[in-house]
């Protein structure tokens, strides 16, 4: 094995991961737990103690590796906050519905999509919205605020800072054409309490010697900024050939579906449509990206009721894509939307057309459901030659064979399981350090879903 390895830190929302990675970028090996739900006081936080701790551990299962370098990475709309060197406050969930009266406050001080790129979300998913409620809890005397992939390495070097890719979330505060805090967060003071901001591949501090010598690392241990899960996801497709200076889009899949545009000359960001969950992230180089986003993973797991992993466990795929030609002889489809507020119908009321009493086809029909909202959110925003899915739900056959289907005239890809999140955070250390494998072209359903689309596309024009 090359000296000098590597260990990312990726907090998503439902699972925390912590991975192992060689100089040349291979996963030596992986360890997760499921984010358990908490009770709210006065509000839903976080697991972050919990999670704490199982880093911690996980990081000393490491020690007898030659570990150089620690990058965290973390799902966005989650903000941590420091003062006298501990959490002054627990992170929220941004699933939590805070009192309706108090985000109507929040939002009538909002600055313009046109400037944030930041479309008005529901619950905490508007980063600004949790500074809100947190700052009519308590306020932010003597608090230091930083996005929660940099609260990780603040933890792991008590040195604080903040990042642009977390930042321009769908944040509120972070105004991408002008590469500055919003004007929003500047007048109410919270810009002033944000750590310095750094690049997310710039080395933050080494390992503090407790934790060194509770997990067994060298106390030299470099620890990065960090970035973003989806931004993460993204530096790891530009790594491809066929991405990397092309007109492309990165569709990234687990709780959230998040469609990411490259485009190959400048487009009018203003013009995205905010009120389909169309909005304007910013990349690991302050760069504004085009993007539409639905909750895919959290719909899809509501209606199967299992573990989203089992649409795309390979053992089931022949049952799966075996159950699609009666699925649509049947007219079986699901209609948008069953996360509220989200996705490119965030007011329809979403359920099923000819509910199928099979496993099988249930599934095959939830996969067909992702695909059409994920062909409605790519033309949103003006996907084109190239789509590279990523993600847990890239190993489902019936989604991607259904997407390459609904998109003829876009070269659908997928890649190898392990050039993902984790990857990305890897090419913060070397960006040309390639991924393993090539990508691979997806190859279209047998069917034809013109029909089944136009009269998905006429019921939810009419739903109500």
């Amino acid at each position: 094995m090359p000296e000098g390895a590597t260990i990312v830190i990726d907090i998503g929302k439902t699972l925390s991961k912590v991975s192992l990675w060689s100089k040349d970028g291979r996963c030596l090996d992986k360890v997760t737990r499921p984010n358990e739900a908490q009770a709210a006081r006065p509000y839903v936080p976080l697991d972050t103690a919990a999670t704490v701790d199982w880093v911690i551990e996980a990081l000393a299962r490491y020690a007898d590796h030659p570990v150089e370098t620690i990058v965290p990475v973390a799902h966005g709309a989650a903000v941590a906050g420091i003062r006298r060197g501990v959490l002054a406050f627990v992170s929220p969930d941004y699933e939590w519905e805070m009192p309706a009266e108090q985000l109507a406050a929040y939002r009538a001080g909002r600055d313009p999509f046109a400037v944030t790129g930041s479309p008005a979300l529901p619950a905490g998913l508007n980063l600004g919205a949790q500074l809100h409620f947190l700052e009519g809890e308590g306020g932010f005397e003597g608090v230091t605020l930083m996005p929660y992939a940099q609260y990780w390495a603040w933890l792991l070097t008590g040195v604080a800072t903040s990042e642009v890719t977390s930042l321009g979330c769908h944040s509120d505060l972070w105004a991408p054409g002008e590469g500055d805090f919003s004007p929003m967060a500047k007048a109410r003071g919270w810009a002033q309490k944000f750590a310095p901001l750094v690049r997310a591949g710039d080395v933050v501090g080494t390992l503090l010697p407790e934790l060194a010598r509770q997990t067994g690392l060298s106390p030299t241990v470099r620890v990065l900024a960090g970035l973003h899960d989806s931004n993460a996801a993204l530096l790891a497709a530009r790594g491809f050939p066929e991405i990397a200076r092309n007109e492309a889009t990165v569709l990234s899949t687990g709780t959230w579906f998040i469609a990411m545009r490259l485009p190959a000359a400048p487009v009018d960001l203003a013009a995205l449509p905010e009120a389909r969950d169309c909005l304007v992230n910013v990349d690991a180089y302050s760069q504004p990206v085009p993007s539409a986003r639905f909750m895919g993973g959290r719909e899809i797991e509501s209606v199967i009721e299992i573990d989203t992993r089992r649409v795309d466990i390979k053992p089931d795929q022949p049952a799966l894509l075996a159950a699609v030609p009666q699925v649509i002889a049947d007219g079986v489809m699901m209609l948008p939307t069953l996360a509220p507020g989200n996705g490119p119908f965030p007011n329809r009321i979403g359920g099923w057309v000819n509910q199928p009493a099979g496993w099988f086809a249930r599934r095959s029909a939830m996969c067909l459901y992702a695909a059409l909202l994920a062909d409605c959110s790519l033309d949103l925003i003006g996907s084109g030659e190239r789509l590279l899915v990523e993600g847990r739900f890239a190993e489902a056959e019936v989604f991607v064979r259904a997407l390459a289907a609904l998109r003829p005239e876009t070269a659908v890809y997928t890649a190898n399981a392990h050039n993902d999140v984790s990857f990305g955070a890897l090419r913060l250390i070397d960006p040309g350090l390639r991924p393993q494998g090539e990508l691979v072209r997806v190859a279209p359903l047998e069917q034809d879903l013109t029909a089944y689309k136009a009269r998905w596309a006429a019921l939810v024009e009419n739903a109500r």
